[in-house]
């Protein structure tokens, strides 16, 4: 009798082990270690905007002739292999870390193609070219139509990082925040195959402003709330760093003279 208690008991004692273990696990992959060396929560996540600021480059307005360009719809071509997948059909545009490097909260905005053909749009309108859309991505040639150019892109780079600094100023923790856009255009005149002009920009922007007001980092505020909105900063200059190319200025307006 004493012999059959002992195995209950033994039986009881491995299960409960069984239980423990299991649920350690689950919490284990549930967590990742704090800045105290504990466990901290999955990371949250948010959807950004992301938009063109107009008019916030200046240089370039009403430079090139009045001419029309369809800006085709931008294809996503960034490497996002690190980034993780898309959140509800939103793709992942950057992270928030804390001061240890751990990622805090994932970030995501709406489609980035139809955001960047906007973008784009918008600032041949500044440039003074008159732009439309497609939905199409890629340019096909040999067909002859009114519009006099057709813009192709794609997205190279998209992502922004806002961390803590590892210090912390005598108002409060300093969060400083990084944004990275890179473009590749091409322009076709149709109905030709052969480019009109093909380029790249690419803009980082950091907020706060490295070495802003002459003070050290650790004590610049930063302008934006939102990474999102610095990210928005680096594609708006991004963006209008194309029709701010000389060279593409140059040939519009010698095309202009041309067709004169």
């Amino acid at each position: 009798m004493d012999q059959t208690v002992g195995s209950l008991h033994t039986c009881r004692f491995a299960l409960l082990v069984t239980v423990v273990s299991i649920t350690t696990l689950m919490l284990a992959g549930c967590s990742t270690v704090n800045e105290g060396g504990g466990t901290a929560a999955a990371p949250t996540t948010s959807v950004q905007t992301l938009e063109y600021y107009q008019y916030q480059v200046k240089g370039y307005q009403n430079s090139y002739p009045k001419k029309t360009m369809v800006i085709l719809t931008p294809t996503d071509a960034r490497d996002t292999s690190g980034a993780g997948a898309p959140l509800n059909g939103n793709p992942a545009i950057g992270v928030v870390d804390d001061k240890s490097g751990n990622v805090t909260e994932r970030l995501y905005s709406s489609p980035l193609g139809p955001i960047l053909q906007q973008a784009i749009g918008r600032s041949a309108d500044e440039a003074g070219l008159s732009a439309s859309a497609s939905s199409d991505v890629t340019y096909k040639p040999g067909i002859k139509n009114t519009t006099e150019y057709v813009l192709e892109s794609k997205i190279r780079r998209c992502w922004v990082k806002k961390e803590r600094s590892a210090s912390s100023s005598g108002y409060g923790p300093v969060w400083r925040t990084m944004a990275e856009v890179a473009i590749d255009v091409t322009i076709y005149k149709p109905p030709f195959s052969v480019p009109f002009w093909t380029g790249s920009t690419d803009d980082t922007y950091y907020d706060p402003p490295v070495g802003s007001f002459g003070l050290g980092s650790e004590d610049e505020a930063g302008i934006y709330d939102e990474p999102g909105e610095v990210l928005s900063v680096a594609l708006t200059r991004s963006v209008a760093a194309i029709f701010q190319r000389q060279d593409l200025r140059n040939l519009m307006l010698e095309d202009d003279i041309k067709s004169h």
